[in-house]
Parts: structure tokens; sequence; C-alpha cells
């Protein structure tokens, strides 16, 4: 479905802190860089009919201040919005919350990066187990998506091949190695790697458990 190297390669990974308003947040920044302009990845990234292409089907009311759904899967209120370069809003799945930015910069004529930030508190449970790599694995299988849409816009990237892939040797191989990299970005943060190596484990077997070896 796609060269497991180059998407790995092509991605950056990063692992922080910030502080909000409620306190201390961890934070973990995905990013890439796509061969179009930022007013394409914005509706890529923002338009209903296109982000079910990619991602997931997503309902609800798509402007600052609405709900969103995204179909099976983590909604929330929008938060802020400067079209075409940012959108924050509320990740709400499995009863934490959450939070994402998404920021689009022009990097050439057309060319643009593509970066997200996860944002959580420092005593939320999932990050404790697993670290930066429970939401990190999960977001490099989306940018998968983007990746495979944005060449072809009139495209849809088909769930049932995607969970296939998922399962398979390949699709292990390119969570194993999305995993290690997380790692490596947690320890790089500061994390001691003991803590970071066992974190690590732990999302890799979350996400390969009866897949493909």
């Amino acid at each position: 479905m796609i060269e497991v190297d180059q998407q790995i390669n092509a991605v950056e990974r990063t692992v922080g802190s910030r502080q909000l308003a409620a306190g201390e947040a961890q934070m973990s920044t995905i990013s890439q860089t796509y061969d179009t302009g930022i007013d394409d990845l914005w509706e890529a990234c923002t338009d209903p009919d296109r982000i079910r292409r990619w991602f997931l089907p997503v309902s609800g009311d798509l402007r600052v201040g609405g709900r969103y759904q995204l179909e099976g899967n983590a909604g929330g209120t929008i938060e802020r919005c400067d079209r075409p370069h940012m959108f924050a809003a509320t990740w709400e799945y499995g009863g934490q919350v959450s939070w994402i930015e998404v920021r689009l910069t022009q990097v050439g004529d057309a060319r643009t990066r593509f970066e997200l930030e996860h944002i959580a508190h420092v005593d939320d449970q999932i990050w404790a187990e697993f670290g930066p790599g429970a939401t990190g694995v999960g977001w490099d299988l989306v940018l998968i998506g983007l990746t495979l849409y944005l060449p072809d816009p009139n495209s849809v990237v088909d769930p049932e091949a995607v969970a296939a892939w998922t399962a398979s040797a390949e699709g292990v191989r390119f969570m194993t190695l999305s995993s290690a990299r997380w790692c490596a970005a947690n320890i790089a943060s500061g994390t001691s790697a003991e803590l970071a190596q066992a974190a690590a484990e732990r999302t890799t077997t979350a996400y390969t458990a009866g897949a493909a070896h």
C-alpha cells in the first residue's frame, strides 16, 4: 500500500511539554511536508467530503464553538480557527479529554508542511502507560491516508484495504518502526530510556496484537 521506510522517514516526530490554564501538559508533534499548496491542504483537512476520503466520515457543526464527531472515533469542540493556517479542537475519546492543534505552513510554491500537535495533561492515564506513541502511532497511520490521497483528490482511500494492510506483516513493521521513533523522541525530550522503552513496548504490543508477524 505504501513504502514503509519512505513514509517513516518522511515524518518528523517531537515530544515536549507546555503550560495550559489547567496545568502542565505533555505534547507530541507529528509533521510531514506535502507537494500541494496550502489552500488545497487546508480543504483536505477541513472539508467533510474530503476528510472522509482519506480519514473518517465526520459530522457536526464544523466552525468555532461547534461540535464535531469522527465516525467510530473521537469527537470534540472546535476552539480556534485561522484559515488556512491553523485550527484547534478538543479530542474526546474513551472518557479522556486532550487537545489537538493542526498548523499548515507553505514552504514553497506548491509545498506545504502539515503539523499536528496532540496535547495531554501530565496525569493522563494513557500517556503515563504508553507514552507519546499511544496517539503518535495512530497519527502516523492517519498520515498514510493523507499521503495516499493528496496526489489524486478524486480518490478515496479504501478502509477495508487499510485495515487489511495494518494487520499484515508490512503493517506490523510500520507500527513497530513508528513506535520506536516515538520512543526516540520521548528519550530526546528528557524521559529516561528505561521508562521510554517500557512504554514503547506496551504501545507496540497494543497496536500489533492479533496482527500478522
